[in-house]
């Protein structure tokens, strides 16, 4: 019997993800709490929630991250459940321990699969043992530099060292031979303790032109498990995504079938809950997993766009108990999606430009989503990451969405500060993304042809 949803859901989140998840409870009949730190007061997710609570001063440690003030707003607000959005707390167990002890709901998985998968060492054992494909490597943590010698004497240079903990890029250092491997192993762990306050380290193969393929899957609390197909997230740049597409230009759908397959009947074994996206490397017919991220991801549009189904509706229903209400067959995969990340940064150097925004246009049209939270006079802060919008394009085939994305990008207008719009402009003008060549270490090569001073 399908559950009751909730009254009130506080989202422990701002920008454009508090924004999508605001409207799939409005949608849903759900009232919403907005937490905003001081720097964020006139934030758009601010103004059109139901209520709104203050959790701190800008530095997101003393709000946004701070698990006390809004577990107190929840209380005060009268919330039923706390939807933590990506980053921040989205994949922090503790805090979701601390949410069901409060007597709410934590609408993702449960504090023991965020803990398991958030160590990259305990989530690649869990998913051999569940008969998940793994990129050749180290059993677990290097317990010293003579094991990582020998780990890579055995399986071949080159080879990548890589934090236990943490994401986005830092703790990883690539040795291309013996020579370079003491160092890598030195900065990789000096990254990670600064990072993450923990300097354990593990070895991988090091691929040298392999695509990022992640899989999107939803599961409820009654044993169901689905997969909503793949991203293709190759287009990267210091491991930060920039552009992905849904499906992947490499991937046949009989591929996409046999790693649904596995993925979703590993997960079912585990007893998953809630969404997840299962992280592979790609290279040769092949696929290694890397990790798995408990929680939404920056990209879900483009799976929304071709699966037409709403991903956090799927969320909320499941954490309140309700069931999916359909199988692996029902799911069909429709056109080809895009999806292009706008940040606040100069699009040649990188560099960050928070400030006010004098104008704001987001195109619009068939088949184009922009998902944002920026206004015109709205002032990007620079105490946050620095995405302000995600343009999405969908349409039947991979050349029409390229069409329309051009087009949207042309129509995209955000005044007063710089953006990585101009970068997109031309990536897409590229000849190897158009015709969807391209791997991990594609984008990194093309900026540094096309900003030679960086």
């Amino acid at each position: 019997m399908a559950g009751p949803l909730f009254g009130k859901v506080l989202i422990a989140n701002r920008g454009e993800i508090a924004l999508r998840v605001q409207r799939a409870c409005r949608e849903l009949g759900i009232g919403t709490v907005a937490v905003h730190s001081t720097a964020d007061s006139e934030a758009m997710h601010v103004r059109l929630a139901d209520e709104s609570v203050c959790v701190g001063p800008p530095a997101a440690r003393d709000s946004y991250l701070n698990m006390a003030a809004i577990l107190t707003a929840a209380s005060v607000t009268g919330a039923d459940a706390i939807h933590p959005g990506y980053g921040f707390l989205s994949e922090n167990a503790a805090f979701a321990e601390m949410v069901e002890a409060h007597g709410l709901t934590f609408i993702g998985p449960s504090s023991d699969h965020i803990r398991m998968m958030g160590d990259k060492i305990t989530a690649r054992t869990a998913m051999a043992g569940l008969g998940v494909p793994l990129v050749p490597g180290s059993p677990g943590a290097l317990p010293d530099l003579e094991a990582a010698r020998a780990i890579a004497a055995q399986i071949g240079y080159p080879v990548l060292i890589k934090a236990t903990a943490g994401g986005g890029g830092r703790g990883m250092k690539v040795a291309h031979g013996e020579d370079g491997l003491e160092e890598a192993w030195r900065v990789a762990r000096t990254e990670a303790r600064a990072a993450f306050g923990n300097d354990e380290v593990y070895l991988e193969k090091y691929l040298d032109r392999p695509r990022h393929i992640e899989l999107q899957v939803m599961a409820d609390t009654h044993g169901h498990v689905v997969h909503f197909g793949e991203r293709d997230c190759s287009l990267q740049r210091r491991h930060q995504k920039l552009l992905e597409e849904a499906g992947s230009p490499v991937l046949t759908p009989a591929e996409r079938d046999a790693i649904g397959a596995t993925a979703t009947a590993a997960l079912a074994r585990l007893g998953y809950r809630n969404a997840g996206t299962l992280e592979f490397l790609y290279q040769d017919g092949q696929f290694a997993f890397i990790e798995m991220n408990t929680r939404l991801q920056v990209e879900h549009p483009v799976t929304e766009m071709v699966c037409d189904v709403d991903l956090v509706r799927e969320q909320i229903r499941i954490a309140a108990g309700q069931e999916l209400g359909y199988t692996q067959a029902d799911i069909a995969f429709s056109g080809h999606a895009i999806e292009c990340r706008v940040n606040a940064e100069d699009p040649e150097t990188f560099s960050p430009t928070p400030g006010r925004v004098t104008a704001f246009h987001a195109p619009g049209g068939l088949g184009v989503r922009v998902d944002s939270a920026l206004y015109a006079g709205y002032v990007v802060p620079p105490y946050y990451d620095s995405l302000v919008a995600k343009l999405i394009v969908h349409a039947p085939t991979r050349p029409e969405a390229i069409a329309r994305l051009r087009r949207a990008l042309d129509e995209f207008a955000v005044l007063g500060i710089k953006t990585t719009l101009p970068l997109h402009q031309r990536i897409i003008e590229q000849p190897e993304f158009q015709a969807g060549d391209y791997t991990i270490h594609w984008l990194e090569q093309f900026v540094e042809r096309a900003f030679p001073k960086q």
